[in-house]
C-alpha cells in the first residue's frame, strides 16, 4: 500500500528544539543548492551554514563534511528527530518552496512555533508539512522539556488538533477547516479541485449547450 506523502493524520516524532528565532529561508536551504530541476536531494544540505563548518560545499558528500560542534542536528540525541520546535517567525525571507522540500526530505513532518512567515506556512499545506501555531509561553515549556539530556517525543494529531507527550502535556492548535480537511485527505490544490469534478463536468456540457458558437470548429 502506497504512502501519501501529503496526507497527515497524526504523527508522533522525536524533538528537535531549533532555539532560533527570525529563522530565514535562505538558513533553512542556502540558493547555491537551488540549482537542481527536480525537487529532489535538498536534505543533505538543510541548515547548512549552521551544520558545517565547510559551508557551502557542494556535491561533498555528508560523511566527509565536518560538523558544527553543538548545532542541535549534528546532536546524537536528535538524529531522528521529525518534529522541528523553533521560535517566532520561522521561514521568513524569500519565498522559495524549497525551504519545505529541505525539511521534509531531511526527514521533518512537523514544525512547531509561535508563528511563521505567510509564504511558507501556505507551501507547508502543499507539500505536507504541517505548521502548528502554538502560544510563546507553550513554545517556552516544551523547549525546556525538549532540551534536557533525554530528548522529548510528542503526538500531534491533526484531527484532534492537539500536541501530547511530555511530563505530561497537551496542548491544542488552531488551524482553519479548509486545510485540516485537505490534510486529512491528502490533497493539494490540484486534487482539492478534482473532488468536484462532476460539478465542473456538468457546467461545461451546460456551457457548450448554451454557447455552441464557442465551440464549433474551423473547418475551412
Amino acid at each position: 500500500m502506497s504512502v501519501n506523502p501529503l496526507q497527515f493524520v497524526r504523527h508522533k516524532g522525536i524533538v528537535a528544539p531549533l532555539d532560533k528565532a527570525n529563522v530565514d529561508t535562505d538558513q533553512i536551504i542556502p540558493k547555491q543548492f537551488l540549482k537542481s530541476i527536480k525537487r529532489t536531494g535538498f536534505g543533505d544540505n538543510l541548515f547548512d551554514a549552521w551544520r558545517f563548518e565547510d559551508e557551502g560545499s557542494i556535491g561533498k558528500p555528508i560523511s566527509e563534511r565536518q560538523p558544527v560542534e553543538g548545532f542541535v542536528l549534528n546532536d546524537e540525541r536528535y538524529t531522528d528527530a521529525s518534529i522541528l520546535l523553533a521560535r517566532e517567525n520561522f521561514a521568513c525571507g524569500s519565498s522559495r518552496e524549497h525551504a519545505v522540500w529541505a525539511l521534509l526530505q531531511h526527514g521533518f513532518r512537523c514544525v512547531i512555533a509561535p508563528s511563521f512567515a505567510d509564504i511558507f506556512y501556505n507551501n507547508s499545506f502543499n507539500n505536507g508539512l504541517l505548521p502548528v501555531q502554538l502560544t510563546s509561553e507553550q513554545v517556552d515549556e516544551l523547549f525546556e522539556q525538549a532540551s534536557k539530556s533525554q530528548p522529548i517525543e510528542l503526538t500531534v494529531d491533526l484531527e484532534d488538533q492537539s500536541v501530547s507527550g511530555g511530563d505530561p502535556l497537551t496542548y491544542r492548535f488552531e488551524i482553519e477547516d479548509v486545510r485540516k480537511n485537505r490534510m486529512l485527505k491528502g490533497l493539494d490544490e490540484i486534487g482539492l479541485t478534482l473532488e468536484h469534478v462532476n460539478a465542473i463536468q456538468a457546467f461545461e456540457s451546460r456551457h457548450r449547450l448554451a454557447n455552441p458558437w464557442l465551440f464549433k470548429q474551423d473547418t475551412a
